[in-house]
C-alpha cells in the first residue's frame, strides 16, 4: 500500500469509494467543489492509501478549526481491509495534526453503523456519552 496526502484529482475514485461503503452518510457538503475548500483549507491532512496497481484503496479526510482536529470519511474497500490501512490513514492525519499543534481530534459515526463504531472502540478511541450534536444548514 501507498500512503500519501489526498488531492483534488483523488476525488473522483473517493466518492465512489464513499457510495460504497455502508454506513457513510454524504450530502451536498461532498460535491467536488466543496471537498477542494475543505482540502485546501487544511493542506496535506487528508490521507489515501493505494493499492500497487494505482486504484484507491482508502481515505480519510481530517482537518481542523485551529483548537480541535476532525475526522470525516475514513473508509477502506471491502478488498483492501485487514491490512491496516484504516490506522495507517488514521494515525498519518493526526501526525498532520500534531505538527499544526492540535492534541485532540474528533469523529463522528451514524449510530447504526456498528462497523464503524467498533473499527473505532477496536483502536483506542472513545465513544462519548452526553453529547447531542445540533445541525443547522446556513443558507
Amino acid at each position: 500500500m501507498l500512503y500519501r496526502s489526498m488531492t483534488i484529482d483523488d476525488y473522483e475514485a473517493a466518492y465512489r469509494l464513499w457510495e460504497n461503503t455502508a454506513g457513510m452518510g454524504l450530502s451536498e457538503a461532498d460535491s467536488r467543489t466543496e471537498i477542494a475548500r475543505y482540502l485546501e483549507r487544511n493542506p496535506g491532512i487528508s490521507q489515501v492509501c493505494v493499492e500497487e496497481d494505482g486504484t484507491l484503496a482508502g481515505t480519510a479526510m481530517c482537518g481542523h478549526d485551529g483548537r480541535r482536529g476532525y475526522l470525516y470519511h475514513v473508509a477502506v474497500h471491502s478488498g483492501s481491509r485487514g491490512k491496516g490501512a484504516g490506522r495507517e490513514m488514521v494515525a498519518r492525519c493526526l501526525e498532520k495534526l500534531r505538527e499544526e499543534g492540535i492534541l485532540k481530534c474528533h469523529l463522528m459515526v451514524i449510530g447504526t453503523n456498528s462497523l464503524g463504531r467498533s473499527f473505532w472502540n477496536s483502536v483506542g478511541w472513545q465513544e462519548r456519552d452526553g453529547l447531542v450534536l445540533f445541525s443547522k444548514n446556513s443558507g
